[in-house]
Parts: C-alpha cells; structure tokens; sequence
C-alpha cells in the first residue's frame, strides 16, 4: 500500500492547534481511534488506542487513565503502577496507514502520577520539559535545536540460527545483513564501495523514493517541516533525514516522529530500518549530531560579530566549555549501547576526543561556519550522540552541561584546528584534549561520578533506574562469546 501524505495538509494544526482544533479535526475525517503515544526511560516509543468517540476535551487537562506503569521499562513499581497519559494538542498527527483500521489520530502525551496528576519524575518528555523551564530562569526564553537524525535501511537481516539462539547463544550465534547496494551483496550499477556513499545520486542510492515519501508524511501528517535528505557515506543503504530546528521539546518530539514513520515506511516496503549505532564492520556508523542554541527573546546569546575566530560569543564560549567539562558523564545517555563504542573509533569520522573547533569533524564540538555575518546560524553542533540516544534526555542533558558552563564560567581550552585523528598522544596532551569512553561501562562511570550538573532536571531515582539498565545490558553482552574470538583464538 502506498503511503503518501495525505490530500490534506492539515492547515490550522501544528504548534498553534488547540483542543478545539483537534476535537474537530478527528470529527470531520470521521476518524474511528486515537492513539496514545509516550516515550519510556531508553527512548522506546509505546502507545494505547482509545475509541476516538471515548476522547472527551477534559482529556488534554485531566488525562486518560490508560497506564500501568510497573509494566514500562525504568517507570514504577507494581504497588504504584496506576498513572496518567495526558495528551498535547499540539502533536495531533493523522497516522496515513491506519485507513484500513478506520482512520487514526495521533496525540503525543505526557506522563502523570496517578491520583495527584502531578507530572512524573522519570517521563523523558517531562525531563525535557524541566529543561527548558531551566534555560528560562536562566534567561535564556528560546532554545533551538537541530537534530541529524542518520539511520539504515536494509533489505534484510538474517539472525542465524534464531533469534532466541543469539539472544542465549549456547551453540554460537551470527547474523547477515542484506542489501542490494553492499559490496558482498551488491546488485551491479547499485553497488557502493565503503565510505563512498556521501550524496550518491540513483541508480546508486536505490532508497531515494523511499526518503522522499517518508518526508512527505512527516510534512503532510506530522506537521514537520524538512530541511533535506540524502544518502549517507556509508554503504549498505546509511541515509540521513535532516528536519528543521526548532524549540527543545518539540525538537525531540519531532525525532520521534521521525524514528516511527521510518520504521514503519521501510516495514511496508518490505525493508528493514535500523538505527543502531555501528551494524556494519569497517565503514561508518550513524550518529545524531546535535545542533543547539540559546536565544533572549530574538537575540541569539551565541552570536558576536566582534569575534575574530567563529563569530562566538562569551556565553558561548562558556557553553561550550561545559559541554567538554561533562562530555565523558554526557556519553551515558548520548551514546547508551554497547554498540554505541564501535562508532566511536578513530577513522569513521565519529569524534573520539573531546575539542572544539570551527568547521572542524574530528573535534566532538564544532562551530558551523558556512556564512559570516548570520546571526541567526550561529550555533553548536554537538557531534558525539548517536541515534540510539534518548532524544529527550539526551536534549536536557546537552543544555544543562551547557548551561553549568555558562554559570560557572568555563573557558575551554583553545581550539584545534588539525585532523586530530592525526596528533601523536603528546601534542594531544599538550593541546589539552581529552579522550571519550571507550565502553558503555567507562561511561556509565563517568555518568554516576559527575552527574551533579543533571540536578534537579533529573531526579537520582531516574538514573539510577537507567544505569542500572545499561549495566545489565553491558554484563549480558560480557557474557556471550564473539563470533571474532572465535577467529582469534579458536586454535590457541
């Protein structure tokens, strides 16, 4: 079935709709269901479907009693579980595959504490909205952010012998990733060599129509505006959906949305959408590079002509010094997977050591610097996330890492304008520049040790449920061979 956008754009709906708004929009497309979504502690999206006929106006203030928390990963326990979704206006979407169910809408909710109706601590949505309560009393009123959301699509991947067999292993376990454009699994003319997928044009990028008609569901149901898509360096089907910034909330709930129409699109397709960190050995892996900046009413407080070297100001100077302050307590929730490490590896062009810089991809900070004299550009990308991140706690984490810098008045050191990939460990150490975790547990150290600045956003309950989480995760990966020590050692 085809999934273009639908014939309506929606007009009236987005970031101005209100409950009035959406109460009639579900009635004039005779819409039988609406869907409940919320977003768990690792960034799962989950949903529940109410009859569109139950969904009253009071539901978008008082909530729908729909939620057994002690049955979502890091939420509460069995003797507490009753909880509240309350749904957001301003996130109706119409979901195009769900004609065949009656028609969908799509609300984006956030978590309540039953009984008290008071949001709730460990909801990823609720702690980015803390956020920017945060960055306000600080003074900074607007936050912008900019996510590049990179992902595969494959046409298959083949878990061998099953998948129960590599989850326990106990007889060997291996996996084959399928597509018609990698080298070992190549279709002629479709064929891209490692590395060399940047931009390709068909018959090499064999997944352009299908980015095209993810982009126009995401503009014509979802509300979100696109700023490109392309293909990515790596082969094997890596491409990259690049929306337009906005505020921090609706950034992250905009991701989201990405996420879940790119899974379910390439799903129709036949294909398989992954967003894995490193899946493929020996080209790049898929990061989210994060692009951020902090406004007092229409003024950017990143932005200062005077500036000789990137047109920065002090404060962001000082941001940027918080961001390397914290960047190795940073990679527990930016980059949360065992998989995560393979990514950050020299000569993938995924940062390994912590700098900043001007236009410079080997630095984890990095100033884009395509146009002088744009006040409105100025900002920082923050290079070292991946896409497996919680885009909420990753977004609130990024600005208060920034924001401790501003208030503390971190200056960073100096900025590198070298491959850094290419420095021997002594001028590195002479330039002051800081290696990132090598491991899921190194950061999941660094996290618990300077997790000071993530107060009181964060509250201690919800990281120590998550890292908790990550560590069972890391032990469960220790204790499984690798079809690669089989390789190395099989004949010592």
């Amino acid at each position: 079935m085809a999934m273009t956008g639908t014939t309506d754009n929606g007009a009236g709906l987005g970031p101005s709709a209100t409950v009035e708004d959406v109460m009639a929009r579900i009635e004039s497309r005779h819409l039988r269901w609406v869907e409940l979504y919320y977003t768990d502690v690792i960034g799962g999206y989950n949903h529940v479907h109410i009859p569109a006929r139950a969904l009253e106006p009071d539901a978008f203030t008082d909530g729908v009693p729909k939620l057994d928390g002690s049955s979502v990963r890091g939420f509460r326990e069995i003797f507490e579980s009753d909880m509240i979704l309350r749904p957001d206006p301003t996130t109706f979407a119409e979901i195009p595959w769900a004609a065949s169910q009656g028609g969908a809408a799509r609300f984006i909710c956030d978590v309540l504490l039953g009984g008290s109706k008071e949001p709730y601590g460990h909801d990823p949505r609720g702690v980015a909205k803390r956020a920017a309560a945060t960055l306000a009393e600080a003074g900074y009123d607007r936050s912008y952010w900019g996510p590049e959301i990179e992902f595969f699509v494959f046409d298959s991947v083949q878990l061998i012998p099953s998948a129960d067999a590599v989850r326990n292993a106990w007889g060997g376990a291996g996996y084959l990733i399928n597509s018609s454009e990698a080298p070992w699994d190549g279709n002629g003319d479709q064929t891209i060599r490692f590395k060399e997928g940047y931009h390709r044009a068909a018959p090499h990028d064999s997944l352009e129509g299908m980015r095209s008609e993810m982009c126009n569901i995401l503009t014509d149901d979802f509300h979100i505006t696109m700023d490109a898509h392309h293909h990515e360096v790596a082969t094997a089907g890596q491409q990259e959906i690049n929306i337009r910034f906005d505020e921090l909330v609706p950034a992250a709930d905009h991701v989201q949305d990405v996420r879940f129409v790119v899974r379910n699109v390439a799903r129709q397709k036949g294909k398989v959408a992954s967003f894995m960190p490193k899946p493929i050995f020996g080209d790049n892996g898929i990061g989210m590079h994060m692009n951020q900046s902090l406004w007092t009413g229409t003024t950017n407080a990143f932005y200062d002509a005077n500036d000789a070297y990137a047109e920065v100001s002090q404060t962001c100077r000082y941001y940027i010094g918080g961001l390397l302050e914290h960047a190795r307590a940073l990679c527990g929730l930016t980059n949360p997977t065992t998989n995560s490490y393979r990514r950050l590896v020299p000569g993938y062009e995924a940062p390994v050591f912590i700098a900043w810089s001007k236009a410079n991809r080997s630095a984890n900070v990095r100033i884009p610097f395509y146009h002088k004299g744009r006040p409105a550009a100025k900002r920082v990308e923050y290079r070292t996330p991946d896409s497996a991140a919680n885009i909420y706690l990753t977004e609130a984490a990024l600005s208060l890492a920034g924001l401790d810098g501003i208030k503390r008045k971190i200056e960073p050191p100096a900025p590198v304008d070298h491959d850094i990939y290419k420095l021997t460990p002594a001028k590195r150490n002479e330039l002051d520049i800081r290696e990132l975790p090598g491991s899921l547990g190194e950061a999941l150290d660094c996290l618990e040790s300077d997790r000071a600045f993530l107060k009181p956003v964060f509250p201690d309950s919800l990281l120590d449920a998550f890292v908790e989480m990550k560590r069972e995760e890391q032990l469960q990966l220790n204790l499984r061979p690798h079809p690669y020590e089989f390789y190395r050692y099989l004949d010592l």
